[in-house]
């Protein structure tokens, strides 16, 4: 029996879109979809001032597909020079939505990230004066930290004290991967929210691991053990505004993927809502899923929903591409492992 939902046209609260030839080849699987989505800095160079947004957003609007009205929602690289005035300038302006804190060596791209958090201070405080959103990729990079600890020891070590001496500062924890992240969200009332990816609704670490590594699903934040999915998927389908979707689709090449030493991300831009909707109705939670991808961002960002529409249907399983096609090579589309009913029609 067919079924149907409709939603309004849900935004992607992170999204890596990348430059130049991927730029143009990603794009499309995005506005597809989704009416807005806050992009990542993460570029080489990064996008660190005000003129680097500006140019940075031209280039995405230049590449959207035609009759596309998507909306790029910009943040700014902060590093331990970041220009505390520039800042407020561009988001006063509107040009920027949001500011992304990398800790140095977190993940790709963040060599330029902050490693001494006492050079930013000022800058979170003006952040906190202005309601700029701080976007924060939560892992330590100590290298006695195990990897499947580092989510919890950034909130004790680094994101917990930032927050108390900065208060009013508005944060959103991105991609979290554990139970500890979903209890120290739910243990604050105010200004604070958080991102949950698709794929970490979907996958554990033995997935990336047991019967031969398979690159396609490795990520960072890392997927940790079964009982963090377990704890993600509670968050994301309870109703709770706190949780809202942030992809974190991040597109690389086969080649780049599948080396010695493979690029951390999944790219789900183009099976995104398919596999949502699946998990939400495994879950016995359709009825919230518009929350989760429409309501609950808009709402912590303090901007308006979309007013446009789409409708997912379930029927006969939906068959996505394997790969989209670029001109650095093949980008290989995540594989949820299991057959998809739900389509956008």
């Amino acid at each position: 029996m067919t079924q149907s939902l409709t939603l309004k046209r849900p935004d992607d609260w992170h999204l890596h879109l990348r430059d130049g030839a991927m730029l143009r080849a990603v794009l499309p699987e995005t506005t597809r979809h989704f009416a807005r989505a806050i992009i990542m800095p993460n570029l080489v160079p990064p996008v660190v001032t005000a003129a680097d947004a500006r140019a940075y957003r031209d280039r995405i609007i230049a590449a959207r597909p035609a009759g596309s009205n998507f909306t790029p929602l910009m943040t700014l690289y902060l590093t331990e020079d970041t220009d505390a005035q520039d800042l407020a300038a561009a988001h006063a302006e509107g040009l920027i939505t949001a500011v992304k804190l990398y800790p140095a060596g977190a993940t790709t791209n963040s060599a330029s990230g902050v490693r001494d958090f006492d050079k930013v201070r000022g800058v979170l405080e003006k952040m906190a004066e202005i309601g700029c959103p701080l976007c924060v990729h939560g892992e330590v990079t100590d290298a006695e930290i195990d990897i499947f600890d580092r989510e919890a020891v950034f909130i004790d070590r680094v994101l917990d004290p930032i927050r108390r001496a900065t208060p009013g500062l508005r944060v959103v924890m991105e991609h979290i991967t554990t139970r500890d992240g979903v209890d120290y969200v739910k243990s604050n009332d105010t200004d604070l929210a958080a991102t949950i990816t698709t794929h970490h609704l979907v996958i554990n670490r033995n997935h990336i691991l047991v019967g031969g590594i398979k690159p396609h699903y490795y990520c960072l934040p890392v997927a940790k053990r079964e009982e963090h999915r377990l704890a993600l998927r509670a968050a994301a389908t309870s109703g709770d505004s706190r949780f809202f979707l942030g992809t974190d689709s991040a597109p690389h090449t086969d080649a780049n993927k599948e080396s010695a030493c493979g690029c951390a991300g999944c790219f789900t831009a183009t099976n995104t809502l398919s596999i949502l909707a699946h998990v939400f109705e495994e879950e016995g939670a359709l009825d919230r899923l518009e929350g989760f991808t429409s309501r609950h961002g808009p709402a912590f960002y303090g901007l308006p929903e979309s007013d446009e529409t789409i409708t997912l249907t379930k029927g006969e399983a939906v068959t996505y591409p394997d790969h989209i096609m670029t001109e650095d090579g093949p980008v290989t589309v995540f594989d949820p492992g299991f057959p998809l009913h739900w389509q956008v029609t």
